[in-house]
């Protein structure tokens, strides 16, 4: 029997990983198992860039449309979702396919988490009230001093996101990278890693024009009927806090997509980053759809 194999597609914010992810598995007859922290909300999909209906109805995604934003979600949560999600995959296929930009998503998947130890709420009532008093720049800044290598991939304009990272480096004098597992766990499949990239001006391009897109398609609407959850931790989202911010200044819509397709053009920056650092990543252009089955093909053999 062939072997399983996981195809990792990861990169960027607007490279195109969907579409290279619908394209293989229909090839391979497989499931794709969504690899976004955001794209699992229901509420969210405009400003959060869903697969079309078109894609979710040629191919089953897992991790679209499975939580609400109400609910807690995290990398840990993630691993075991998606270690369940492959193995009902490979009962049917022997490829499964994961396509999605959150890096610490990814390899907690592909090498696995350890518990993060519980923080003693004093640690995050200190953090709220510096939080209150100086703002993300605040945040922004405890952060750099106290776990400076987390801001490398880490969403510096996410306030729930930098008190998470301040809070465990406070409590526990480790970064909240740390507990990634030292020694990687050894998973029963094999897992194969492709990024995607494009010249930057190409990419920030195609950036641009998903916003002009995304406005076009109604996120505005979408945001405004969000507003009353804004300080959740799912709103925590490029897209939709630049309008939220836009609604409570009786600010321009067109001023907000602006900082939207600034805001998007630093987080793939910041992906970029990320996923370079992992040398495992072969990497491709989204457009190389015959380079990338040719390498597949390499390990289906």
């Amino acid at each position: 029997m062939a072997q399983k194999t996981c195809i990792i597609i990861a990169g960027p914010t607007g490279v195109g990983k969907t579409s290279l992810a619908v394209s293989l598995a229909s090839k391979y007859s497989t499931s794709i198992i969504s690899a976004d922290s955001r794209q699992c909300f229901r509420e969210l999909t405009i400003g959060v860039a869903k697969p079309s209906p078109e894609q979710l109805a040629a191919v089953r995604h897992y991790f679209i449309n499975t939580h609400s934003i109400t609910e807690p979600v995290s990398a840990g949560l993630f691993e075991a979702y998606a270690l369940q999600a492959v193995t009902e995959i490979f009962r049917e296929s022997d490829v499964a396919i994961m396509a999605g930009g959150t890096g610490l998503y990814i390899r907690a998947f592909c090498e696995g988490m350890d518990p993060i130890p519980a923080v003693a709420p004093h640690w995050r009532d200190q953090i709220s009230a510096g939080y209150a008093t100086g703002g993300l720049r605040w945040l922004q800044q405890q952060v750099e001093a106290l776990d400076p290598g987390w801001l490398e991939a880490g969403e510096v304009q996410n306030p729930h996101r930098l008190m998470r990272a301040l809070e465990v480096v406070m409590a526990t004098g480790k970064s909240i990278r740390s507990f990634q597992s030292a020694s990687p766990v050894q998973r029963h499949f094999r897992i194969v890693k492709i990024a995607l990239s494009l010249p930057v001006p190409a990419l920030y391009r195609q950036i641009n024009e998903r916003t002009d897109r995304m406005m076009q398609d109604g996120l505005v609407a979408e945001a405004r009927g969000l507003l009353p959850f804004r300080n959740l931790p799912a709103l925590q989202t490029v897209g939709y806090t630049e309008l939220f911010d836009c609604f409570g200044n009786n600010g321009s819509t067109g001023d907000a997509a602006a900082l939207i397709s600034q805001h998007t053009r630093n987080y793939a920056k910041r992906q970029l980053t990320w996923f370079r650092k992992d040398a495992s990543f072969t990497w491709f252009s989204p457009f190389d759809y015959e380079l990338v089955l040719a390498y597949l093909t390499t390990f289906m053999k």
